[in-house]
């Protein structure tokens, strides 16, 4: 592109980067991030000008398509002789879709991302697509200050019936123990108060023999991590050995257990291995060993055959498990999958409605989790500051605000927790 020769020839390039979806893409996109700010890239805001733009796109439904077209369409209005760079899980499963976008000069699947700034380089009269094929995993880090999301594992093998994952990042695989431990201690030496480790599925953690039980184990032995946290795990994955861990308080009080439906029926479409009373086992473990831990977790709406009488199950499963945290999906059919092919689909209406009916239910119940802890003085990880407010985390997941003239970055400090404010607390 004739604008990327003349940047080259004048002045630092400015590249752009932005993510889509989940923290995978998030901490990948911060790697990128560094790589081209210490080969001499200006890194400035997607709604700046810029000479390339590079999205880290998600694919897990086709709101998030969209919003990966959305975004690469207005960076081609910003500048319409910018490089635009669509890479990640929509990059993976429909490159052709991506490349037809005015202005995308460069569509990477995730195997590819790992060369993104070498291609970038090369591409100054680049007018068509480049894929690849790549079989690397690497490290990444997180665009947080106060968190570093550290990739111990990747890829499922499970294809569950409604995921496109396994098709887009592709078999399990997980990283080399002592690479992760070293990776830990690097953190730490940064000045990172918390990690978090994350993966497709890290529950399958298997480097040489060693699971993830051996993986927590070795890093809490040899590293001095303040706190450690988990991102994601199975229901079947919980067991006494595992939560025996959580007696180093270093250990975050927070599992996100997915679930996506209270009802075996659906569960059993869905091929999630494993029923409602199988989930309760795992949580009311949890409870009987960590008290006040937060449990979080993934509901899908609307999958397909779904009557009112499933969707009740699901809706009264949630309300009296009492998640700390529940994240709410409208069923999107991903073509590729098995799910997009069943019969009886859930009209759009009583998609949106069940949704709005489940939301309401999430409000409530992260108000009810809060609520135990009014009074309660906490350690908060203060993360960042929005109009004089700051914001922040405690180990088991509240989100904490609270007014302060002074820079609260990156520090962990005891917070009374005074009354439910917004989706948190304040604190004073």
């Amino acid at each position: 592109m004739e604008r990327l020769r003349e940047a080259e020839g004048h002045k630092s390039i400015r590249v752009a980067l932005d993510s889509l979806g989940c923290k995978l893409n998030q901490a990948e996109t911060e790697l990128l991030a560094r790589e081209f700010a210490q080969a001499g890239y200006q890194l400035v805001s997607p709604v700046d000008e810029a000479d390339v733009y590079v999205l880290n796109t998600c694919t897990v439904t086709h709101i998030a398509d969209r919003k990966s077209r959305h975004w690469l369409r207005l960076a081609h209005r910003r500048n319409p002789r910018a490089l635009l760079v669509a890479t990640g899980c929509y990059a993976q499963r429909a490159p052709q879709e991506l490349a037809q976008i005015d202005g995308v000069g460069l569509v990477l699947g995730n195997d590819e991302k790992s060369h993104l700034l070498h291609l970038v380089k090369k591409c100054g009269d680049i007018r068509s697509p480049v894929c690849g094929q790549d079989d690397s995993t690497s490290l990444y880090y997180t665009g947080f200050r106060t968190r570093a999301f550290i990739k111990v594992q990747d890829g499922c093998n499970s294809f569950c019936s409604y995921c496109i994952v396994p098709l887009v990042r592709g078999k399990e695989k997980s990283l080399p123990l002592d690479r992760v431990v070293a990776e830990v201690k690097r953190r730490v030496v940064y000045g990172y108060k918390e990690v978090v480790l994350t993966g497709v599925k890290i529950g399958s953690y298997n480097y040489d023999g060693v699971n993830l039980k051996g993986l927590l184990e070795y890093i809490l032995t040899e590293t001095s991590v303040t706190r450690l946290r988990l991102s994601s795990l199975q229901p079947w994955e919980i067991s006494p050995e595992l939560i025996e861990l959580w007696r180093d308080e270093r250990l975050c009080r927070h599992f996100h257990l997915s679930f996506q439906s209270g009802s075996d029926a659906v569960l059993s479409r869905m091929k999630r291995h494993y029923r409602t009373s199988d989930y309760q086992r795992s949580v009311s473990l949890i409870r009987a060993s960590v008290p006040e831990a937060a449990i979080t977790t993934d509901i899908i709406v609307g999958f397909p055959g779904e009557t009112e009488t499933e969707f009740r199950e699901s809706y009264d499963f949630c309300r009296q498990t009492g998640f700390a945290r529940i994240h709410v999906f409208p069923y999107s059919p991903r073509r590729e999958t098995q799910a997009a092919q069943m019969p009886q689909p859930v009209a759009d209406e009583v998609k949106k409605q069940r949704t709005e009916r489940m939301l309401a239910l999430a409000r409530k119940s992260a108000q009810n989790f809060s609520q135990q802890f009014l009074g309660q003085v906490m350690p908060v990880l203060w993360e960042k500051q929005t109009d004089k407010v700051w914001s922040g985390l405690t180990d088991n997941y509240i989100k904490v605000y609270t007014k302060s003239d002074q820079d609260l970055a990156n520090k962990l400090l005891p917070v009374r927790l005074v009354e439910v404010y917004g989706d948190g607390v304040w604190g004073g």
